[in-house]
């Protein structure tokens, strides 16, 4: 019993590291595409919550009329597991404070903003609109009660 109180609690205190790693690497990516923001735009004044959750909730107009929106796929709540619209295919969640994987690696980072803003968006996303959403993610930590 002892040896498994151990194991539970160590366990639990590699979760929450791995989560602060996620955690950190979000928020150096938050400073990297400020620096590229403001660079781009010497009056940017740096990322917000509201920006960013009003870029995740901005619906976009499709083909044929149809409208999506990050929501569409990853729920309102950013910490919440999401589905694919079109495939069904589960989505796990973009808070890092739930998903210590979102934000482990730039590169992956930067190819999903890529693919999704191009897209959904018909463009790349700026480094403003990049730094505000993962902002926003990060104020994201509970995931909503299922009923």
């Amino acid at each position: 019993m002892k040896q498994t109180s151990i194991l539970l609690a160590a366990l639990l205190s590699f979760a929450a590291f791995s989560a602060q790693a996620s955690v950190s690497n979000a928020e150096t990516m938050i400073m990297i595409y400020s620096k590229q923001a403001k660079q781009a735009n010497p009056d940017y004044t740096g990322p917000t919550v509201a920006d960013g959750k009003a870029f995740f909730n901005r619906k976009i107009k499709l083909g044929k009329g149809k409208e999506t929106a990050c929501a569409s796929c990853h729920t309102a709540n950013p910490a919440n597991s999401g589905k694919h619209i079109v495939t069904g295919k589960a989505i796990k969640p973009l808070s890092p404070a739930v998903n210590p994987k979102r934000f482990a690696d730039f590169e992956k980072v930067e190819a999903k903003f890529t693919q999704h803003c191009n897209d959904i968006i018909g463009s790349d996303c700026t480094a403003a609109e990049k730094a505000s959403y993962i902002t926003y993610l990060l104020t994201e930590q509970t995931p909503s009660i299922k009923k």
